[in-house]
């Protein structure tokens, strides 16, 4: 297992980049709440810490998984568009192949705003076997997984803004 002994949520905050300038969105899946907003709650602590102030934080609920890539891209293409955005959610396995074509579209789709705006779009779905795995990588033994999301998305904004405002 990839985060067997690992605590997803160490990271040294002095070494975050500096968020101030950026406008960062948060899509989160309504489905499986308890977990998603834990994570959502995770990342956003973390994008507090950087220097993101709280009038350029948007968050924003969508149903479940499938539906991040479109509130991703919305929030994207806004009259006040999103310099990058965090997609959270939780599919957890359940008995049908409904899992695999949800884990897929959500990713695909996380992806494909991703590439298509520009912009630093972070897959941050847990598609876990079970609930006690879903915890533990939401604020439980292994750490926030949202907390490891909001660092990529900083990081991905500061190499972005060198890349392009060098």
């Amino acid at each position: 297992m990839a985060t067997a002994g690992k605590n997803l949520s160490q990271f040294d905050a002095a070494s975050l980049p500096n968020g101030a300038p950026f406008r960062v969105g948060i899509v989160v899946s309504a489905w499986n709440h308890e977990i998603t907003h834990a994570l959502r709650d995770g990342a956003l602590e973390v994008l507090k810490t950087a220097g993101v102030t709280a009038d350029n934080l948007v968050v924003h609920s969508v149903p479940g998984a499938f539906e991040l890539p479109l509130g991703a891209q919305w929030l994207m293409e806004s009259a006040t568009p999103c310099d990058a955005v965090i997609a959270v959610g939780a599919v957890i396995r359940g008995e049908t192949a409904h899992f695999d074509y949800v884990c897929q579209a959500a990713s695909a789709g996380i992806l494909r705003v991703g590439l298509d705006t520009g912009n630093p779009t972070v897959f941050c779905v847990l598609t876990d076997d079970h609930i006690e795995q879903s915890k533990a990588r939401s604020g439980g033994k292994l750490g926030n997984k949202g907390v490891e999301a909001a660092v990529a998305c900083l990081q991905m904004l500061a190499l972005k803004s060198t890349l392009y405002n060098s």
